[in-house]
Formats: C-alpha cells, structure tokens, sequence
C-alpha cells in the first residue's frame, strides 16, 4: 500500500477529525484540558506547532481568552475549520511544515504540540526542538502531549519499521508522509534536555498519549 502524504491524510479526515481524537484517541479529551491547565499564569503569545482544527485551542482559550496565538499546520483544511472557531481573531495562522517556519528568537511565553511529533525521527525533534527552545522567552514553557511507545522495544521496532517504509517510497521528492515513529518519554525527555529544555517532566498520562512539559532556562 503506497504511503500517504501528510497533507492527504489529514485533509481527506477533516469532516470526522474532532470526533475521533476526542472520542477514540485514549486520553487525548482529557489531555485536551489538561494541557491548558499546564500552562502557566499570565502568558501572552502562544506558538502551536500542528495546530489541526484547534482543540488543544479550544480549551487554552477558555482559561487564556486574550493570548494572542501563532498556529502552524501543514494542512489548509484543518486551518479553515480553525478559523470558524470564537477565537479566530486571535490567531496568525500560517500553513506550512513547521520544519520550514522561523519562529524566531524569544518571541513567545510558551508554545504546545499535540500528538504531532510522534511522525518524526529522533535527529529531525531534536532539531526543532532546539527551535522551539530558542523561540521562547526565558522561563518560557514547551508543552508537549503526544503518543509515546510504551517499551523501548516498541521504539526500536517503529523507528525500524519507519526507516524501511520510507526506504520502500523512495519518492525523490522532500513531501512529508503519514508514518509514526513514536518514543518512550524517557527518549522525549533526553530529547529535549539535549535540545537546551530544564525541568522536563512527565505531567499525564493515559493510555499511549503522554504529556511532558519543559522549560527554557
């Protein structure tokens, strides 16, 4: 079966995207609530890396209705469901690989992904991570909910089986695929320690989706 471009998976699941992350995904509801109320007092500019249609957003907004939002996805129509939300004036949206966007230097007071980074291998996080780490005022907060492998051995087989399906596509072109390469929270934590984070801890977990939060000293 051919692979999947990112951008085609996602816009050919708009229509039932929300229902099924809320209602399928294990923990991702209650993590949905859980990463607003990580967030720390007071912050004012927001970085959201896979934004999708917002409902990691949907909850920030009910406890930080004024925080101004910079939004980055890959996917134009999960952005156009974004924007129907009461909130849409508050957010700069830019469709695009977040791999590709410069979020430029102490600009924001924290930034979240969720179940986003779990596409990626190891060198390529780690990369962004230290993006994102650069991109945040000092103090700033990183958090990050995701679906994390429950073993090392787990790990192992899905980056294996990550780098055979990409060898197998072979597409000569750099357009991202829909395939998982999932960590064990120990792997996103040495992640994002190398990448310059301090004090990152593990705040939830259900099922396979965990959040870690992280900050830049």
């Amino acid at each position: 079966m051919p692979l999947e471009r990112m951008t085609e998976f996602f816009a050919s699941r708009v229509d039932i995207y929300e229902e099924h992350m809320k209602s399928e995904v294990v923990g991702a509801a209650e993590g949905y609530v859980k990463m607003a109320e990580v967030l720390p007092e007071g912050i004012a500019r927001l970085l959201d890396l896979g934004c999708g249609t917002g409902l990691e957003l949907d909850e920030i907004y009910k406890r930080f209705p004024n925080v101004r939002t910079t939004g980055v996805d890959l996917t134009a129509a999960m952005l156009d469901v974004l924007r129907t939300k009461p909130y849409s004036d508050k957010l700069n949206l830019i469709c695009a690989d977040y791999f590709n966007v410069d979020f430029g230097v102490r600009q924001y007071d924290a930034a979240v992904s969720f179940e986003t980074m779990h596409h990626f291998p190891h060198e390529e996080k780690l990369s962004l991570y230290r993006r994102i780490c650069n991109s945040l005022k000092h103090g700033g907060v990183y958090v990050e909910a995701d679906y994390m492998a429950a073993t090392q051995e787990d790990e192992d087989f899905y980056y294996a089986e990550y780098a055979r399906l990409k060898a197998l596509q072979n597409s000569g072109d750099n357009a991202l695929y829909h395939l998982d390469a999932p960590c064990t929270p120990l792997t996103q934590i040495r992640l994002l320690t190398n990448a310059g984070f301090t004090d990152v801890r593990q705040v939830f977990h259900k099922g396979n989706t965990i959040m870690l939060a992280a900050r830049r000293g």
